[in-house]
């Protein structure tokens, strides 16, 4: 039986100790790590890139703290299998609920959980690849906390990878010799799974013996795999991967060839709008914020008009997104913004930026010495916005586009003056 098992399967680990990756939650000092210590464990969702271990964490919770543990999968599950769970979980204290991809389930199915949830009848946990802002509604999200899981590095791959050539040539009983392991790795995109199932394709093909492993015939492997489009697998991130990099690319003939792949093979038109929507932003930003607009718009139209006619508003969206001027100055921005938060922490506001809403606090100087704009030539005067730890640091730099570059211009201007 252990042989018909796939590798994958096989290689999850046991323990919180072999799970590898996701240091931030499952290490020593990382949450899920303090969760279990402290025997309690909220309701949550794991968002993360497929292959990234969010099953698999929720398994070793369930086992590790031995609570009963229920699983869905959102594919193939309704409310009643839902209410049912939930009947069930009455009678047992602590009980689990694992839902695999919860960004399927529609809001009658997400409404199912509320009061369960709400009362502690029992903990969910939901996995979903989707940003939990766009696909769980908000009653549901405002009752769980979001996890966010981050891609395997290549270290994390290069020890899982020896793990499982030692797993399967003890139950396969071959002999197997890793000589090279860079298309294996790349070819992942950081998904273990993806990476286990193309390891474990290469040594079933393997026409002598020992099988070797080079990157040559991982490739030819990987080639024979990706000949389908499958909207539920792995075929489902690599198209749209290569729509988007096409479309930040500019190049609309090469963005319109993955598109209409994507149709083809019965992709959800609103999640290839929501992708458009996001890169409106991350990739041309305010080198064209028209092109926000229009994204905005095409998501909006195609949920209104739905298949088959929605594949011309995304052409349109596509056509317009390619051919527009790119950057990622606001993408770059509040990066770099959110770093100086993780490393300064909370700073205090400058007094005159605070808010007086009581006499006592405008005798502490709250807002004293605030100089307004408005009252000002131009609506500018200069004066510090920033904390004092972090007085002229600079987050935003303007890329190299005609408009960003104005934009640039007019308040370099300002502060000259």
């Amino acid at each position: 039986m252990e042989r018909t098992i796939p590798l994958a399967e096989r290689m999850r680990p046991k323990s919180l100790e072999e799970y590898l990756g996701q240091t931030h939650l499952a290490g020593k000092d990382g949450i899920f790590s303090k969760m279990i210590r402290n025997r309690n464990i909220p309701s949550c969702i794991l968002w993360g890139p497929p292959g990234s271990g969010k099953t698999t964490l929720a398994l070793l919770l369930a086992k590790t703290l031995r609570f009963p543990f229920f699983t869905l999968s959102a594919i193939n599950s309704g409310v009643k299998e839902i209410r049912d769970i939930i009947d069930r979980a009455k009678f047992q204290p602590n009980a689990i609920l694992f839902i695999d991809e919860i960004h399927r389930f529609n809001k009658a199915q997400q409404d199912a959980l509320l009061s369960a949830v709400e009362n502690g009848t029992l903990t969910l946990i939901g996995a979903t690849t989707e940003n939990p802002s766009f696909e769980i509604n908000a009653a549901l999200l405002s009752r769980c906390q979001v996890f966010v899981l981050q891609p395997l590095s290549e270290q994390d791959l290069l020890t899982l990878l020896h793990r499982a050539v030692a797993r399967e040539s003890a139950d396969k009983n071959i002999r197997v010799e890793l000589v090279e392991t860079d298309a294996l790795i790349s070819l992942s995109g950081g998904d273990a799974r993806k990476m286990l199932n193309l390891l474990e394709m290469t040594i079933a093909t393997a026409t002598s013996a020992p099988v070797v492993i080079t990157n040559r015939v991982v490739i030819e492997v990987a080639r024979q795999r990706t000949s389908r489009y499958d909207k539920h697998g792995e075929q489902h991130y690599d198209i749209i991967s290569a729509f988007i990099k096409s479309v930040r690319g500019s190049d609309p003939d090469a963005a319109l060839y993955w598109l209409a792949r994507m149709m083809a093979g019965g992709e959800d038109p609103q999640f290839i709008a929501r992708r458009l929507l996001i890169l409106a932003s991350e990739d041309i930003g305010n080198a064209n914020p028209n092109a926000l607009l229009l994204a905005n718009t095409c998501f909006q139209a195609v949920a209104a008009v739905g298949m088959p006619e929605a594949d011309l508003i995304l052409s349109q969206t596509t056509i317009y997104l390619a051919c527009s001027p790119k950057s990622n100055s606001a993408y770059t921005a509040i990066r770099k913004a959110q770093a100086a938060v993780q490393e300064f922490g909370d700073l205090p506001v400058p007094l005159h930026l605070r808010n007086a809403p009581t006499t006592w606090m405008k005798k502490l100087g709250y807002g004293a010495d605030y100089l307004y704009p408005h009252d000002y030539p131009e609506s500018f005067v200069e004066q510090q916005y920033l904390p004092d730890a972090l007085e002229g640091a600079v987050f935003y730099q303007p890329a190299n586009n005609e408009r960003e570059q104005e934009m640039a211009k007019r308040q370099q201007k300002r502060w000259k003056k």
